[in-house]
């Protein structure tokens, strides 16, 4: 089973850590955060990966190589233009069976292995990692009429969402819907398949989970890495 990591983009908000690194080669603890990713699918059993790369890609190449030292096989999908989240998809080759779709800045704990086998067992075109995030407004929230009237406050509430974890399974139809060298974000792609009336699935997730994109989301990582490091490799 192929896993395509998107490691392309610029970082921007994660500066001045990305200054001189490309997102994915910015450490966590004693390795990349890549590295952390690309250790996980191994030990779920995924050994062939497409690093889809853009942004200083000469550097992730120069690391990863062709993966033999971390056990896997890693090829390279470099776009010339930005294609958005999805639209690498169209330059890479071989996606004919289920395959993930992953950024590659996360950290987390998901269990690859079982998202994979509920998404096969869901007989899905997509399958999207889930995870629950509280949201707690700091302020009173007032809600009110066409009249301007007032008819709710409520003081700091507490909002619940599911949101993407940035994790996906695709059937290898999917590919349809993603058209050669053309600009797609992800949420663009899921609206489409819902249009189609194609089936997608939510994983529901309970495991740790950080996207990091901002320096404090750095730093969390870092020092969650640090101190819990056993959980994140199953030892």
């Amino acid at each position: 089973m192929k896993a395509v990591i998107l490691a392309g983009g610029k970082g921007t908000r994660l500066r001045p850590y990305t200054t001189v690194f490309p997102k994915p080669l910015v450490p966590v603890g004693d390795m990349p955060i890549l590295e952390i990713i690309l250790r996980q699918l191994k030990n779920n059993g995924i050994e062939e990966i497409v690093l889809a790369v853009g942004h200083l890609a000469e550097l992730i190449e120069a690391f990863f190589g062709d993966g033999r030292k971390f056990g896997l096989k890693i090829t390279y999908s470099r776009e010339d233009k930005p294609l958005g989240t999805a639209g690498p998809l169209s330059l890479i080759d071989g996606l004919d069976s289920d395959f993930i779709v992953m950024n590659g800045d996360l950290l987390t704990t998901l269990p690859y292995k079982n998202l994979v086998e509920k998404h096969k067992a869901e007989s899905a075109m997509a399958t999207i990692a889930v995870h629950k995030r509280e949201v707690k407004i700091d302020l009173g929230v007032l809600k009110y009429d066409d009249a301007s009237n007032i008819v709710e406050y409520i003081e700091k509430p507490t909002y619940h969402y599911s949101v993407s974890m940035g994790v996906y399974v695709f059937s290898p139809t999917v590919m349809q819907y993603v058209k050669k060298d053309k600009y797609l974000d992800f949420p663009d792609l899921i609206h489409i398949l819902l249009n189609k009336k194609e089936k997608v699935y939510g994983y529901q997730s309970e495991d740790y989970w950080l996207d990091i994109g901002r320096a404090d989301d750095y730093q969390q990582a870092v020092d969650e890495f640090e101190s819990n490091k056993r959980l994140f490799f199953n030892d």
